[in-house]
């Protein structure tokens, strides 16, 4: 299936929460919430402490839009799952649902919000500006026609449980997470 892919390097992110304030800044204006945030994954089964860039992983199978009782969520062609405020009710389901935490409630709205891939910067062949700041390397996107590398990960320590939405987002690991004892990070 092709569709938008965020590819994501962990060992590369040094923090800096560029991508987090690019998005802030990006959608504060129109009234949406925290999109896009930095997850500190501390050092546990012997593998070094490293930081993860969190948002919505437009999954295969998105649980938000199956739990849905106002239907506000629809998949566009390209694999971007899109919220529609207009329909949503704000009684937080999808919330509760998605095991990434990516969709937030808003006090303000009274609604939900969550990363739209920047879907109108897609359409005018812009990329997201969470991947446009990163200064490292770190995020990036890929076209919904590139495949991802072959030695791109589906998961690394700390993401969560794929097995159900299957998401989009695929890790590489250029630099070391390994393991001090000098295994691998899981595949």
């Amino acid at each position: 299936m092709y569709q938008w892919r965020f590819l994501i390097d962990p060992s590369l992110c040094i923090g800096c929460r560029n991508c987090e304030i690019a998005c802030r800044n990006e959608f504060n204006s129109k009234g949406g919430e925290r999109r896009r945030w930095i997850k500190t994954i501390e050092n546990n089964d012997n593998y070094r402490s490293y930081f993860l860039t969190m948002s919505c992983n437009h999954c295969e199978n998105p649980e938000c839009f199956r739990v849905c009782p106002e239907g506000a969520f629809r998949k566009r062609r390209d694999g971007v799952v899109i919220h529609d405020p207009l329909k949503c009710a704000g009684c937080g389901t999808c919330v509760r649902a998605c095991p990434f935490g990516a969709i937030k409630y808003s006090l303000r709205t009274g609604k939900v919000d969550k990363c739209n891939f920047c879907a109108d910067r897609l359409d005018v062949n812009l990329k997201p500006v969470c991947a446009e700041a990163c200064p490292t390397g770190a995020l990036r996107h890929l076209s919904m026609f590139e495949e991802h590398p072959p030695s791109a990960l589906r998961n690394v320590p700390g993401f969560g449980k794929i097995m159900l939405t299957r998401p989009s987002t695929r890790f590489l690991i250029s630099g070391s997470l390994s393991r001090q004892d000098g295994g691998d990070v899981e595949s």
